[in-house]
């Protein structure tokens, strides 16, 4: 579904997400279902961020006869942002088993609230088509942003993003400052508080998905 608000945003309202997601946000789920549901929704996500990519014909051979199927057309790749988007790799790999994996590391200044980065393994040039950039909470938007211009001047030729759960402010930013990107998320909230986490939300991604504070 989009937004007439933000025309960036794609959210998903599939009940089995929905369902989800709110379990996923429940304070007493632990660290073993958390990131198991969270493994889950980005399967599912997934779907949504992918309905549109082409294919190509590719002929095999059934056990019955010859035929023309279809393969992927696009070179794929996954760019989770370190730490919280590490989570929602296994799933994206599950679903694009041919894809790259690329990771950029950035952490969120606790004073700031702006992204900090400490690594990219980006390779020297571009050898995909198209790149999905994982992130389980699009909060401020500052380290999607940076991600996201970080591999334009890379030179990706095209880029989505893929969070959960997303902020009116983060998607805000990401679209005054990458409209030509779409957001596919789960769920839309209500606002940042004093100390940009996402109300009503479900606390730090990172520290629920490894079991830290």
């Amino acid at each position: 579904m989009s937004s007439p608000s933000f025309p960036n945003l794609r959210i998903t309202q599939h009940p089995l997400i929905q369902h989800k997601v709110t379990h996923l946000r429940e304070e007493r789920t632990d660290c073993k279902t958390f990131r198991e549901l969270v493994r889950e929704l980005t399967g599912l996500l997934l779907y949504e961020a992918t309905a549109d990519l082409p294919v190509a014909p590719y002929d095999i051979v059934t056990p019955m006869e010859p035929m023309t199927g279809h393969r992927l057309a696009p070179k794929v790749a996954f760019v989770p942002i370190l730490r919280a988007g590490v989570g929602m790799v296994d799933a994206a790999i599950d679903a694009v088993p041919g894809a790259i994996v690329y990771h950029l590391g950035m952490y969120r200044d606790e004073s700031t609230h702006q992204p900090v980065h400490y690594y990219n393994k980006l390779p020297a040039t571009v050898n995909v088509d198209i790149v999905f950039v994982l992130d389980p909470m699009l909060a401020t938007g500052g380290s999607a942003s940076d991600a996201i211009a970080a591999l334009k001047d890379w030179g990706a030729p095209e880029i989505r993003f893929v969070s959960i759960i997303s902020a009116p402010e983060g998607v805000t930013r990401l679209l005054e400052q990458h409209p030509d990107v779409p957001v596919y998320t789960a769920a839309l909230d209500r606002q940042l508080n004093d100390h940009a986490f996402i109300l009503p939300g479900l606390g730090d991604a990172g520290d629920r998905l490894y079991g830290t504070q």
